[in-house]
């Protein structure tokens, strides 16, 4: 084809980007001083599917641009190895508990035998006041001379074994309740080993029940990070997933536009790749210190240069109703009225989504 009949069509080519060139330049440039703008893109909170405890991962049940529900599967971790321990840490708390068992028991048994110990005593005792009475009547018969010095000696004697015999006895008891705290201290023991092996059961159960990946709330996978067979240390990123219901537009406004916006102001969007349709959002976020700041701000002239990071989020019942068309990353131009009281401009005044 010769360069001839090229040349028109590159006329009409050149004509067409001049005219969306102006066109663009008369919506952005030629707003009325109550609407402010800033360009910036469609972005979704992020999500990160991740595995809690590492693992080789068995499988992925879902795709990339996949729109998953809250509490679905999307991955599944090997979990063998949580599973033997699994296993051990029960049989430990069986053990745990037959040690509790046997404690009580020891307890039982060694508070029966102080029982029979104060029996020992009790008999002591009455022994010993029997040795002391025939030692009275002995002294006053000796006294009489009714009896023999040999006698006397002898109720003597046998009062002071009854004695020796009473503190054999009573110390009997004492080590009794000495043998009674140390079984119990032994249940307390086995008690608190029980709690301890069912802790960590009731871990490894988590463990194991969050080995399978589900999503968090509703939304769109972005990417699959990982494939079945790769083995994850904790933390290991699956899946990254975005969060339908909370989508927003970040733009930038000047120190004059941001210091009249408040949370909750309209805002109108319109993106490069509809821009006959506006999308109604309300701002939500207004940064407190600005940016893109000169290094020195002296004058006036240069204060107006501060801009301040802005976001407008989208409602999230507009959201839920148009989930399968949010697409994440498409520019636009965000549009905030700074006084209530004046209409929007013509332009901005097409038919909302609804």
């Amino acid at each position: 084809m010769s360069v001839k009949k090229w040349l028109p069509w590159t006329l009409v080519a050149l004509l067409a980007i001049a005219a969306f060139w102006a066109w663009d330049q008369y919506r952005t440039d030629e707003l009325p001083d109550h609407i402010a703008s800033g360009n910036g893109r469609i972005e979704a909170t992020e999500i990160d599917i991740a595995t809690q405890s590492g693992g080789r991962l068995l499988e992925v049940m879902v795709r990339e641009g996949e729109f998953v529900e809250p509490g679905q599967l999307l991955a599944r971790v090997d979990t063998q190895r949580l599973q033997a321990s699994l296993t051990e840490a029960q049989a430990q708390v069986q053990q745990a508990r037959h040690s509790e068992i046997a404690a009580e028991a020891m307890v039982s048994q060694r508070e029966s035998e102080k029982a029979a110990s104060l029996s020992v005593v009790a008999q002591r005792q009455t022994e010993l006041t029997s040795a002391r009475n025939r030692l009275n009547r002995s002294r006053a018969l000796a006294e009489r001379g009714s009896i023999s010095t040999q006698q006397l000696e002898d109720h003597q004697a046998a009062v002071q074994a009854a004695e020796a015999a009473l503190n054999a006895a009573k110390a009997q008891v004492a080590s009794m309740d000495a043998a009674i705290a140390a079984a119990r201290a032994q249940v307390v023991q086995a008690q608190s080993l029980i709690r301890a092996t069912e802790a960590t059961v009731e871990r490894l159960q988590v463990d194991i029940e969050d080995a399978d990946l589900k999503a968090p709330r509703a939304g769109r996978v972005q990417y699959r990070v990982a494939e079945p067979g790769e083995v994850l240390a904790p933390g290991g990123r699956v899946l990254n997933m975005i969060d339908v219901s909370d989508v927003f537009m970040t733009f930038y406004l000047p120190t004059a536009a941001a210091g009249k916006v408040a949370l909750g102001t309209e805002v109108r969007l319109v993106l490069d790749a509809a821009p006959e349709v506006i999308v109604p959002a309300r701002i939500s976020f207004v940064a407190s210190e600005a940016q893109f700041t000169p290094k020195t701000v002296e004058t006036q002239s240069e204060r107006l240069k501060l801009m301040f990071r802005v976001k407008a989020s989208i409602d999230p019942a507009l959201l839920k109703k148009y989930a399968r068309q949010v697409k994440t990353g498409l520019p636009g131009v965000a549009y905030v009225r700074l006084d209530d009281t004046r209409e929007w401009p013509t332009e901005l005044q097409m038919p909302q989504v609804q």
